[in-house]
Formats: C-alpha cells, sequence, structure tokens
C-alpha cells in the first residue's frame, strides 16, 4: 500500500494513544462499583464496557500493523 508517510504516521500515533489509554479506562471501570452486583457477578455496565475496551483495542492493533506496514 502506498501512502503518505505522514498518514502512517498518523495511524501509528492513533494506535498507540489507544493502545495507552484503553487499558487505563479498564482500570477504573472494573474497580467502579457499579461493575459487579451484590453476588459478585459481573454487571451489563462492566458487560458493555468490557466489548467496547476490546473492540476499541483490536482497531488499535489493526491500523497500528497498517500504519507500519504501510511504512515498509
Amino acid at each position: 500500500m502506498d501512502i503518505p508517510v505522514a498518514w502512517s504516521v498518523v495511524l501509528i500515533l492513533t494506535a498507540a494513544w489507544n493502545l495507552l489509554i484503553w487499558p487505563r479506562f479498564w482500570q477504573r471501570i472494573s474497580a467502579d462499583p457499579r461493575s459487579r452486583d451484590a453476588n459478585g457477578r459481573a454487571t451489563k455496565f462492566l458487560t458493555v464496557h468490557t466489548v467496547l475496551i476490546a473492540v476499541s483495542l483490536t482497531l488499535a492493533l489493526a491500523v497500528g500493523v497498517l500504519g507500519v506496514l504501510t511504512l515498509l
């Protein structure tokens, strides 16, 4: 794939940002009292945020790989 180097750098920076931010968000979500019910089971709050974080991290990895591949 042939795109300008600046766009490749933007893709890599976007991936790095997401890979840095989302795990920190996960720490806050998992510690939130709304994440577990009285029996310690995961609530819909935790489940929804887990899916959102997983999708975001997957997309970040894909964007990062794409950014690196366009530099080669």
